[in-house]
């Protein structure tokens, strides 16, 4: 072969690598995703916290205008009203009710202080720094309120049993609000707000 032809093969053979390379690029593209493949979280919930349930024991901690004294009640997603209900333990009545829309921020709260008995043993003891020293975890949910229907603002919080309790209720009123975290806390954007009071469709 003379050198025109070892040319003219040479360019032919890489034509032809050149389109193989073209026609295997395209049918990676466009291959669909695998059935397994992870898909990225909703933005504002975790997805590996379990949901609350519909209503928790809770003590109301104060907060609410008109209920200033600590209650004993359940805590209910009242999804039907759009709304949190706190009733009181011993009446079974219906105490306090915060719609989730009104709701500006929530997040958990955590605070060591030293149980009563505790408290008491250390003042009746001559040996009072052991039980002076003891102190419990208290978990709290706080919700920052502002109801535009009834003008009423201010700061509340529920005393949790525990830290997954308070978790999961976090967590699910956040979905059911709207809301979009920012660090610890969960707020109330504007767009949020838009949203949930003009599209009736907006997930429970």
């Amino acid at each position: 072969m003379n050198k025109s032809g070892r040319i003219l093969a040479t360019v032919v053979a890489c034509l032809v690598l050149f389109a193989a390379a073209q026609a295997q690029r395209a049918r990676t593209v466009s291959n669909p995703a695998p059935e397994n493949e992870v898909k990225p979280p909703v933005p504002g919930v975790t997805t590996n916290i379990p949901p609350a349930p519909e209503t928790v024991k809770v003590k109301y901690e104060g907060g609410v205008f008109g209920y200033n004294k600590k209650m004993d009640g359940t805590l209910t997603f009242d999804d039907q009203n759009r709304r949190l209900v706190f009733r009181d333990q011993k009446t079974r009545q219906e105490k306090i009710s915060i719609s989730y829309t009104s709701i500006a921020s929530a997040f958990a709260d955590t605070q060591s202080k030293r149980p009563v008995a505790a408290d008491i043993a250390g003042r009746a003891s001559l040996y009072t720094l052991p039980a002076l020293l003891i102190k419990k975890k208290y978990r709290y949910l706080t919700l920052q309120f502002n109801d535009p229907d009834s003008n009423a603002t201010g700061i509340t919080s529920f005393k949790m049993e525990n830290k997954e309790i308070l978790a999961s209720v976090l967590n699910t009123l956040a979905r059911k609000a709207g809301m979009t975290q920012r660090g610890e806390v969960f707020v109330r954007t504007k767009n949020a707000t838009a949203k949930t009071s003009t599209d009736p469709s907006t997930p429970n």
